[in-house]
């Protein structure tokens, strides 16, 4: 059969539909809790009819995925074995990506049935930790717990630990200033039933709607769409594994820029030779492991491996030139010296400042090619997104209206909280950081019940801290299991 002009086999099609499946179905899940949040606050005020507020968030959606650079997407997927990543299609990669997908679904199905607003990018991540776990203990040589990124890992744990908290007190200050300045009885009150809000305050609702539902957009969906990516680049490496798109200009500059490199880099290895390209990809991939060393061999890897890359680009005018295998060592080489070298930069090895530019400019360069969606994926992940939140609202809106406080959500406790959300949510996308939506914006309205002495409903807050407590280690032990599982399965299949 042929997709996108690539000729694969039945079996291969079968996988790549069913890997597929499940990336869209988790956004499809992610809509019953993250976006769910976002039109919980008009639909419980009466500010818009549900039918219309989930059109609404849904365009509001697709609009930031679409504005969305891929960052957060990239980041998420940073946190998985560099081996994994650059064999997705063998049966290792395959089983990685079924892993992940299908516990965090898992988990989201389990926590949105009780009404509990879990979060899907704690979900993701401990399915990726539990993936990398079983694979460094059932792959040979390596040790335990050694193929997670776990300096990345750390980056992602203290966005989301530290984003609720944010979340609460930020929304619990708003409050208490829209008080001190906001004179207006009305907008204090909770929702009379049937009757919608005067048309100032509903201008304000659906205002704060649409900022939650952007920033949701532009970070959660990114997550939908890197998995998305990894599955097409193990499956259509001649179609996706580097941006076809790219111009013969940038082609140039980076052959260029990568054998300057590739001569700075062998001035910290004097006298060290690789014995081939394999023997450098191998340096690098140990390299960046977490216990991975600097050494004069993985400067002399890096020099290599540009080397490698501008042979490749060598009079090209267009990636398109490059057969299906070229392609492929061309992502893997991007890849391997893009990683190495922001590792390098991280740890402050590379002292001279102009060297230093340089090295984080062909990084940029690199990445470009490497780390691209295409629209139609973007597309694809809105549409699951906004089906999603048309079957699923109900719970997550009763939850948020209701059984935070002891009293009804106001209009200006939604306002606050959705308002703090949105801003938190879009920072953390500029700093490529995926932040759980759900977190932000329940503690954000639990923060405007304590700052208005409304009360707290505990037993819903001690649901609500058990689901953030249980989510990563619930994550980790279901993607290691479903890990080992479907790559038991998949080698008995004759998948390697």
């Amino acid at each position: 059969m042929t997709l996108f002009g690539e000729s694969i086999t039945i079996g291969s099609g079968f996988f790549l539909l069913l890997a597929l499946g499940l990336a869209l179905s988790f956004e499809f899940v992610n809509g019953f809790h993250d976006t769910a949040n976002a039109v919980a606050t008009v639909i419980y005020t009466h500010s818009l009819r549900p039918i219309v507020a989930v059109v609404w968030s849904g365009m509001w959606n697709l609009i930031g995925v679409l504005v969305s650079g891929g960052g957060v997407a990239f980041a998420v997927l940073a946190l998985l074995p560099v081996e994994l990543v650059l064999n997705v299609g063998s049966g290792a990669g395959f089983a990685m990506v079924f892993a992940l997908l299908l516990s965090a679904i898992i988990w989201n199905l389990g926590t949105w049935y009780v009404g509990l607003p879990a979060s899907s990018s704690h979900a993701l991540t401990g399915s990726i930790l539990g993936v990398g776990i079983a694979n460094s203990m059932l792959a040979a040589g390596h040790e335990f717990g050694d193929g997670v990124n776990w300096s990345k890992a750390s980056e992602v744990g203290m966005g989301l630990l530290i984003s609720p908290l944010v979340g609460f007190v930020l929304s619990a200050l708003l409050l208490l200033f829209m008080k001190l300045v906001i004179r207006r009885p009305e907008l204090y009150r909770a929702p009379e039933k049937g009757k919608a809000p005067p048309l100032w305050v509903r201008a304000l609702l659906i205002f704060t709607c649409t900022g939650v539902s952007f920033g949701h957009g532009s970070n959660d969906g990114q997550k939908g769409m890197g998995l998305i990516m990894l599955i097409l680049i193990g499956i259509l490496p001649l179609s996706f594994a580097v941006d076809l798109g790219t111009s013969q200009a940038s082609i140039e500059e980076l052959s260029k820029t990568t054998e300057t490199i590739s001569f700075q880099m062998d001035r910290h290895a004097p006298g060290v030779a690789m014995a081939g390209y394999q023997v450098a990809a191998d340096e690098l991939s140990a390299y960046l492991k977490t216990t991975g060393k600097v050494t004069d061999r993985t400067f002399a890897a890096i020099g290599t491996k540009c080397r490698e890359i501008s042979e490749i680009l060598e009079n090209r005018k267009s990636l398109t030139e490059l057969n299906s295998d070229q392609r492929k060592t061309l992502r893997s080489d991007l890849y391997l010296t893009s990683e190495a070298l922001g590792k390098l930069i991280k740890q402050n090895k590379l002292t001279d400042p102009e060297e230093k530019k340089e090295a984080a400019s062909l990084k940029t360069r690199m990445d470009k090619i490497t780390k691209f969606i295409p629209v139609w994926v973007k597309v694809a992940v809105a549409i699951a997104l906004g089906l999603g939140t048309m079957i699923g609202w109900k719970r997550i809106v009763v939850t948020v209206g209701e059984k935070i406080g002891k009293e009804h959500l106001s209009y200006a406790q939604g306002a606050a909280a959705e308002l703090v959300a949105a801003a938190t949510i879009i920072a953390a996308d500029q700093l490529h950081l995926p932040v759980s939506t759900t977190h932000v914006l329940s503690s954000g309205v639990a923060g405007t019940m304590a700052a208005n002495r409304s009360g707290l409903q505990m037993e819903t807050l001690r649901n609500l801290l058990l689901a953030w407590v249980l989510t990563l280690p619930v994550t980790v032990l279901l993607g290691a299991g479903l890990f080992a599982f479907t790559l038991n399965v998949l080698f008995r299949l004759g998948v390697k």
